[in-house]
């Protein structure tokens, strides 16, 4: 019998929803500089760490670099940032490394999405992030109109295998932002090998204290949330 997917996807989002009520009302900081927040630079304390920050660039589901983003950087508060570093040195002994596709995300950036999201005309990247989708139902449960991301705990991120010098990106089954249920961490008709790897993956992140959104294998939050009651909007610089 076929799963119903869209049934479950939905009760997960209600969810997170209930979760955020809970947490109470998200206030965006007055901070202007990275500095005032103690956000800290995971490419200079992970210098091995691949980065491959998506939004900075026009490899992304919008095709362009996003509001915000002024430069491929990785920034964390500082608590995840080192939860991350220490997950990088599990991974090291094993052969692995990670590749990080986004981190703290400006809150001008989720705006951002929001507008393309509610542009039918653009539809330039469907066949890549979202072929079985109609952009207007992106809105309904892929793009939110806040994110998590901007309270500077959250990354979403990749691993690679290395043999000596030469690091390769794992096949998880999906590229990164793909609007799909396959993208879904435990989806059934993952297996074999990229089951594995998802697997090694979570394991590693949870270990030091991250925690995955199941609907997206690559999406992990640092716990507890340094400030999960407050998003920045400094951009990436």
């Amino acid at each position: 019998m076929r799963r119903d997917w869209t049934g479950w996807c939905a009760g997960a989002w209600l969810l997170l929803g209930m979760a955020v009520a809970q947490a109470g009302e998200v206030k965006v900081s007055e901070a202007t500089r990275f500095e005032q927040v103690d956000l800290v630079d995971v490419g200079g304390l992970i210098p091995e760490a691949t980065l491959e920050i998506r939004y900075a660039g026009d490899d992304n589901f919008v095709g362009r670099p996003v509001d915000g983003y002024l430069a491929p950087k990785c920034y964390l508060l500082r608590p995840a940032a080192e939860a991350l570093r220490q997950v990088a040195i599990d991974l090291a002994g094993d052969g692995y490394r990670l590749r990080l596709f986004d981190c703290y995300r400006p809150v001008r950036a989720v705006r951002d999405f929001v507008r393309w999201a509610r542009d039918p005309a653009d539809q330039r990247t469907k066949p890549r992030f979202y072929p079985n989708l109609d952009k207007s139902k992106l809105l309904d449960g892929y793009i939110a109109e806040t994110s998590g991301h901007s309270r500077g705990a959250t990354v979403d991120l990749g691993l690679e295998r290395c043999d000596g010098a030469r690091c390769e990106l794992l096949d998880m089954g999906t590229g990164f932002d793909r609007f799909d249920t396959l993208a879904n961490t435990d989806d059934p008709r993952i297996g074999g090998e990229q089951k594995i790897h998802r697997q090694r993956l979570r394991q590693a992140m949870e270990r030091r204290g991250f925690r995955n959104y199941p609907l997206e294998w690559w999406h992990y939050i640092f716990q507890p949330e340094p400030t999960p009651s407050t998003a920045y909007d400094i951009p990436v610089q």
